[in-house]
């Protein structure tokens, strides 16, 4: 006997739409991914990235094809690599009949740190993001660096005989550059421009050298975006940056924020 050929499916999506509106971004987000990334001490770093992947639809489109996100992905095998990037884009732009194509990798992203006095050994975790759009052949890049570290307020400093109220902050800083910046490097000039930067494994010898380091170095919120800035405009093949500084505050209810944007 024959087999019996599948009928053709109704693809609805290919169907003309009517109210004349173009959309900017349309696929998939929360796709969970491994992914390699270079990592400067030890060349490669293996992560897992939350991925969303989207492209313009033009306005005569009623839909695109969702599973053609998935299919351009896992074209690339089971780990992406970042150096990727602009050709997944590309695919994207090709398969889905695209001009713009959008690509964006959450990730976290491990440092090996050792205490300052006792030298021992931990891993600490920052999260990093990769923002990538295709703009027909033009390739815009951005990286995102989202950095946990201890200010100590320096009004309290001031006005208080003994101590300093302290709190962890958090920094985060988006920028363009026209040559590779490594996320290790980023992660420095932030906690460099802190009161102190954190640590996953304190023993005693290093909680007092800490303590005592943020009530050495007292920093508002302003102080802190601006310190992060100043180290970024003396970078010159930084072409853009946003800094931003949220202090979880000790003693109020509510937080501390500060931006700067530079471009």
């Amino acid at each position: 006997m024959k087999e019996k050929q599948p009928a053709s499916l109704f693809d609805q999506q290919n169907e003309r739409d009517h109210r004349d509106l173009r959309i900017d971004k349309v696929g998939v987000r929360g796709l969970l991914h491994p992914i390699q990334i270079r990592d400067k001490a030890h060349e490669f770093q293996y992560t897992v990235a939350t991925i969303g992947m989207y492209v313009d639809l033009p306005k005569e489109f009623k839909g695109t094809h969702m599973s053609r996100f998935i299919e351009v992905l896992n074209a690339h095998g089971n780990t992406i690599h970042v150096d990727k990037i602009p050709t997944i884009l590309q695919a994207m732009q090709s398969k889905l009949q695209s001009h713009t194509a959008h690509l964006e990798m959450e990730f976290p992203f491990f440092l090996e740190k050792r205490a300052p006095i006792t030298g021992s050994q931990s891993l600490m975790n920052y999260v990093a993001r990769f923002d990538a759009t295709a703009n027909g052949t033009e390739i815009d890049f951005l990286l995102e660096v989202r950095v946990d570290v201890t200010t100590l307020c320096p009004c309290s400093k001031a006005i208080s005989e003994q101590g300093a109220h302290n709190q962890r902050g958090q920094v985060t800083v988006q920028l363009r550059s026209a040559e590779t910046f490594w996320i290790e490097d980023l992660i420095a000039l932030v906690e460099k421009s802190a009161s102190c930067e954190l640590y996953a494994l304190l023993k005693r010898p290093d909680e007092k050298a800490v303590t005592e380091r943020a009530y050495e170095n007292p920093v508002f919120v302003e102080d802190l975006v601006r310190n992060v800035a100043q180290r970024l405009n003396a970078i010159s093949h930084v072409n853009w940056y946003k800094v931003e500084a949220e202090n979880f505050e000790s003693i109020h209810n509510h937080n501390a924020y500060a931006c700067i944007e530079k471009g």
